[in-house]
């Protein structure tokens, strides 16, 4: 009696095991990105910042 339940609690727990997949796609994956990048704001401001040290020494 003891053997026949543990046979069926075993093939009651193998059955309700979840199976994982692991598939490659059939297109590859694209990224789109959509930057702008902006430089001329950064150097525009960089160089204001380096007058404006050059004129107040005292600043920093």
């Amino acid at each position: 009696m003891m053997k026949a339940a543990a046979v069926i609690s075993l093939l009651l727990l193998t059955a309700c095991t979840p199976r994982v997949e692991v598939v490659v796609p059939d297109k590859p994956i694209t990224v789109n990105l959509n930057v702008k990048v902006d430089h001329e704001i950064r150097i525009r401001v960089d160089r204001e910042l380096e007058a404006l040290f050059e004129q107040e020494k005292e600043l920093f």
